[in-house]
């Protein structure tokens, strides 16, 4: 990813410090993980000799000493299994707890918004890819007015993060009264100044998807200001 798009995205991290909800709450599944972790481990150790005879070693050493431990195969398939079952199962409370949680604070305004989040992260996303594209040697596909662009993805970023701390504040203080204004004011003026005279061009869609998402965000803002 290109510098000038670092840190342009919404994170899962700053979604969840924004809304203090696990917006991004997975099932996370015991053996995918194993899986992952021991194709991660192999990659790593295929990258040397030293590295794959290290591995090897610790690998022959650990099924060695749970093979002395444990009095047969059947035991050690037994204790693998219950450990297993027995994480998963916590895993698994835990994510029916947190979407739980989730469900009963979700407000109609928060699903908007992080869908609006979505909306504006694939924007991100497709430019990145549009850059990677360029990168090898395309240079046709280049963005123009790129800062321009850019400039406006960073108002609609602003905007959706104050609108979901916004929903968040009216959500855990439902009998508060908004008395400071600024609270509410948002980009959308300097956004939609901004002439989108290409409309037809790569770089005017994405400066219309920007616009758009932030028109939703405005109205959202009026409705919880509605709801004060």
């Amino acid at each position: 990813m290109r510098d000038d798009l670092q840190g342009l995205d919404i994170s899962h991290d700053q979604l969840q410090d924004a809304t203090n909800l696990p917006v991004d709450n997975k099932l996370i599944i015991i053996t995918d993980t194993i899986q992952q972790f021991s194709i991660r481990l192999l990659k790593k150790a295929r990258k040397t000799e030293i590295a794959t005879v290290v591995f090897a070693g610790i690998t022959i050493s650990v099924c060695t000493y749970l093979l002395v431990k444990l009095s047969s195969w059947l035991s050690l398939i037994i204790f693998i299994l219950w450990t297993s079952g027995s994480m998963q199962i916590l895993l698994y409370l835990l994510w029916r707890g947190k979407s739980k949680f989730l469900k009963q604070n979700m407000t109609n305004s928060l699903r908007i918004l992080l869908n609006d989040v979505e909306r504006y992260n694939s924007v991100i996303k497709a430019i990145d890819i549009n850059d990677q594209i360029e990168d090898v040697g395309n240079l046709g596909v280049s963005i123009q007015e790129r800062e321009k662009v850019l400039l406006a993805l960073e108002l609609t970023r602003n905007d959706l993060i104050r609108a979901l701390k916004t929903e968040r504040i009216l959500r855990e203080n439902k009998s508060f009264i908004i008395t400071n204004t600024d609270l509410f004011t948002n980009n959308l003026a300097a956004l939609a100044s901004i002439q989108i005279t290409e409309e037809a061009t790569e770089h005017g869609k994405l400066l219309n998807e920007a616009l758009q998402i932030s028109l939703d965000v405005q109205r959202e803002m009026k409705n919880l200001q509605s709801q004060s």
